[in-house]
């Protein structure tokens, strides 16, 4: 039986509870019974409160019980405040209980716990809340701790007795696909260590200014410096910012370059072993002799040689405030630019960059007392613009555009830094194949000297070519032409940079994507037969039929080379004759976003892009040479691409580095795409603007390209064993801007199908000499033909004739309609349209027909149809380079 149904004792003489319950029968008329008589579980507990002895009942009824078994359940806070009766508090057990007991020993804190949380005898928040002797000791203890570690570490920490190897003089090895060796270029013969007696105490003082000002006072280490480092490192962010410049040259000396723990507790001991023990001048001087001041520059002998051409000790403060800066990162100071490493590191942000902390170092050396009032304001005057990049022993010819194509590809697909690289060690075994590179210098050089004379025509002058051959259906590139070479003081590297716009040689892309995506009103995928109207000076149209609009809400027309009118052809005759008009129309028809995509799949870098307004159709875009001659190899390869890449192997220490397998294949658009687009490129060599490279004498594809005053002319072309592309252009070697190339090498103008192709075929002949006449596979009938909006229905005529001819006698001033984009006699040559297409030798009113040809052209500048503000590519982007055109995200 439970405790709380045993009956309690009886009161003797029955007490008050029996005098009461005698009461209630005599006023009842009734005998009460004994307690208990009735067998009844209540006649265990009376009405009354308390017994005999004057003590509270336990319990008083089944509701009242399960009310006490909560309570004694309950928090341990309700159960120290419960309310007693009498004032007692009453457990379960009653007064003297095992309730009674427990509560209070649930106040008594255990004393044989060391530490004494969660706290005991403390109830809600408190119980968790640590006392002060807690938080006291284990902030000794941990503190102790810490002693305890740095002392060990420091007496185990000793400073090396060599500097290491990364301080040493190194080069870089690099090898032609062939594993012959190219070039050794590196750190090594660029360094050379000078006394801190040679060395000016502006340029101590400017270091010292500008990176550690306790310099001379501290012992090594800045403690909440390199809490920062630490913190930031846990983080993932920049590590930087937290080491004086005792801590520098124990890094430079002594250390790896590695970014870790480990190397940050080994740098900060034996920092403050060479703080105690190193006279701080010997510090000072080594750490300007090992920094690293870009342009392969270590110390700052070589530093001064590299930017001013002068021994470091005839330095002037602010040269020296220059060279200072760039110890803050010199691919982000240098004014020269490294976009090829990042994007941000362009020529006019660099610069920008750079001037701010030149004249940021030059107040705190003047705020310092470092520099006089007479000295800061002579220097302060004018921003000391370093000379130009020189060319490194043995980077002449192509040789330093190889190396430089080379290195920003190993930096973008590894986790070497540049200062890291630029120290040395490496073997980099790269695709270019000698005898190609050779060939296409050679084919520069030939048709350069046969057409162009820079001393005697004004126009042939500032003219520059850039060129690449890539291997389709694995992306290698086995050659490249730069430029005139670093010796000849031309270190943009044409090969590898945007900014120059490829005309026509983008309407392959709007051919394409027409052939896989269709327009807005065909269904499926639309037939190059297709039809749409070449005359000039047309309207376009949106896909809801209303006109494309210039900024000033008037009509844009877009324009053609010349005024003939070639009516309504086929999308191949328009290829073949580069006309403008029918591609601007087909692309807006197949949405410029479809035209974007398939580009961008093809191997088109999507940073390179114009914007996407209706002249987007006729390359207003500026990818490199690299970028378009991959995306050609794509066609060749039957739809299949393979990005570019130039190294294959980088071995540092015997040891391969991660990073440099052959680039994944993907399938970039159908196969029979490809055939048909190859198909319609043949023509163009066949009958069209590109028949210059017929002397080629085997079967290739190719598309000429020419820009709005022929700013500049593009030819690329391809069989199956090879992608190649030309690219020439004028550039005003002050502004960077491109020059019109009208009257260049003596002719009225200058198009893709001229020097270009020339120089294509001159190359092509050399690369495939030993190499068999593949052909192209044949191409299979694809889409359904699908003429533009107002084109007229056939008819049936006995004519031979092709129907994409021309027609015979177009109207001369045809009257406008929303149904019929016809020619008008008004207005001007349209934005990115004036392109020298179309023409034959023989009929017709403008300077040709369909016979053999016009010449090619691209895109204008006139103002754009969308509010854009879009350049048109007057400007070379030379902010805008990069690993083949442009880093990759």
């Amino acid at each position: 039986m439970s405790e709380h149904r045993r009956k309690p004792p009886q009161p003797q003489g029955g007490g008050r509870a029996a005098a009461r319950r005698g009461q209630s029968g005599s006023s009842s008329g009734r005998r009460a019974a004994p307690r208990g008589a009735t067998g009844s579980p209540s006649d265990s507990y009376g009405s009354d409160a308390y017994d005999s002895g004057g003590e509270e009942r336990q319990y008083g009824g089944r509701a009242e019980a399960r009310r006490a078994t909560q309570r004694s359940t309950g928090g341990s806070r309700r159960r120290a405040a419960e309310p007693t009766r009498g004032g007692r508090r009453a457990g379960p057990g009653g007064p003297n209980g095992p309730g009674r007991g427990r509560g209070r020993a649930a106040a008594v804190p255990d004393k044989n716990r060391l530490i004494d949380y969660p706290r005991a005898g403390k109830y809600g928040w408190q119980r968790w809340m640590p006392s002060w002797k807690l938080v006291s000791g284990l902030c000794v203890g941990f503190f102790g701790s810490l002693l305890a570690v740095a002392g060990i570490g420091y007496a185990m920490v000793g400073v090396p007795n060599e500097e290491n190897a990364a301080a040493l003089s190194q080069n870089n090895v690099y090898y032609w696909a062939d594993g012959k060796q190219m070039i050794a270029a590196g750190s090594g013969q660029n360094r050379q260590n000078v006394t801190i007696d040679r060395i000016p105490k502006a340029m101590q003082w400017a270091v010292i200014s500008a990176e550690n000002k306790t310099f001379y006072e501290d012992k090594g280490v800045d403690p909440m410096g390199i809490a920062r480092a630490l913190a930031n490192m846990a983080r993932g962010g920049d590590t930087q910012g937290g080491s004086t410049i005792t801590q520098q040259f124990v890094k430079n000396t002594y250390l790896s370059q590695e970014q870790s723990l480990t190397r940050k507790f080994k740098e900060m001991f034996i920092s403050i072993k060479v703080g105690t023990k190193v006279d701080k001048p010997v510090i000072l001087q080594g750490y300007l002799n090992t920094s690293y001041y870009g342009r392969g520059a270590y110390g700052i002998q070589a530093a001064a040689q590299a930017y001013y051409g002068k021994e470091a000790k005839d330095l002037n403060p602010s040269e020296c405030a220059f060279l200072a800066a760039l110890l803050k990162g010199p691919t982000y100071y240098d004014p020269a630019g490294n976009d090829g490493i990042d994007k941000a590191a362009t020529a006019s942000a660099n610069r920008k960059r750079s001037e701010a902390r030149w004249a940021w170092i030059l107040e705190q050396m003047h705020n310092d007392k470092r520099i006089t009032d007479a000295q800061y304001q002579e220097a302060i005057k004018r921003y000391p613009t370093p000379q130009p990049r020189k060319a490194i022993k043995g980077m002449t010819g192509q040789i330093g555009y190889l190396v430089d194509t080379a290195k920003k590809y190993v930096l973008n697909h590894s986790n070497i830094s540049e200062k890291q690289f630029d120290l040395g060690g490496y073997q980099i075994k790269t695709t270019f194949k000698k005898e190609n590179v050779e060939a296409l210098a050679k084919a520069v050089k030939k048709i350069e000297k046969q057409k162009l004379d820079p001393k005697n025509r004004e126009l042939d002058k500032h003219v520059q070519f850039g060129a690449a051959s890539v291997k389709p259906k694995d992306g290698a590139i086995l050659a490249l032409y730069g430029g005139a070479g670093y010796e000849n003081g031309h270190f943009n590297n044409n090969a590898d940079t945007q900014g120059v716009p490829v005309g026509s040689t983008w309407k392959p892309f709007v051919l394409a994507a027409a052939m896989e995506h269709g327009t807005y009103r065909s269904e499926g995928p639309l037939s190059p037969l297709s039809k749409y109207n070449g005359n000039d000076h047309l309207k376009v149209r949106n896909n809801d039929g209303s006109y494309v609009l210039k900024k000033d809400n008037t009509p844009f027309f877009q324009e053609n080379e010349n005024e003939y009118p070639w009516g309504y052809i086929s999308l191949r005759k328009a290829m073949e004759q580069s006309v403008n008009t029918p591609f601007v129309q087909l692309g807006m028809d197949v949405g410029m976003k479809n035209v974007a995509d398939l580009a961008e799949k093809s191997g088109i870098l999507r940073n390179s892009f114009a914007d996407l307004n209706a002249s987007f159709a006729l390359g207003t875009s500026t990818p490199s040479a690299i970028r378009m001659a991959d995306a050609y190899a794509t066609f060749a390869a039957a739809g299949k691409q393979a990005a570019p890449y130039s190294v294959t192997s980088v071995k540092y220490n015997g040891q391969e580095e991660p990073g440099f397998d052959k680039p994944r294949i993907t399938q970039a658009m159908p196969e029979n795409v490809a055939h048909n687009v190859t198909d319609v490129l043949e023509n163009v060599i066949q009958n069209g603007t590109g028949t210059k490279a017929l002397a080629l004498g085997r079967t290739a594809a190719g598309k000429t390209g020419t820009t709005d005053e022929n700013k500049s002319a593009w030819f690329v072309g391809y069989t199956q064993q090879l992608s190649t592309s030309v690219a020439m252009f004028r550039e005003d070697p002050k502004s960077a801007k491109l020059l019109s190339m009208n009257g260049t090498a003596g002719e009225k103008s200058i198009h893709g199908g001229d020097v270009p192709t020339l120089v294509w075929t001159e190359y092509m002949k050399a690369a495939l000499k030993d190499e068999p006449d593949l052909g192209f596979p044949d191409a299979e009938k694809i889409g359904k033909i699908q003429d533009e909006v107002g084109a007229p229905s056939p008819k049936p005529t006995p004519s031979a004739e092709p129907s994409e001819t021309v027609t015979e006698s177009p109207s001369a001033t045809p009257s406008e309609s929303p149904t019929s984009p016809s020619p008008t006699p008004s207005d001007t040559c349209g934005f990115f349209g004036c392109e020298d297409d179309g023409g034959a030798q023989n009929g017709g009113t403008g300077n040709g027909g369909p016979g053999n040809g016009g010449t090619d052209g691209g895109a204008s500048t006139e103002p754009s149809p969308t509010d854009t503000g879009l350049d048109g590519g007057n400007t070379r982007g030379n902010g805008n380079g990069g690993i083949f055109g442009g880093p990759e995200g």
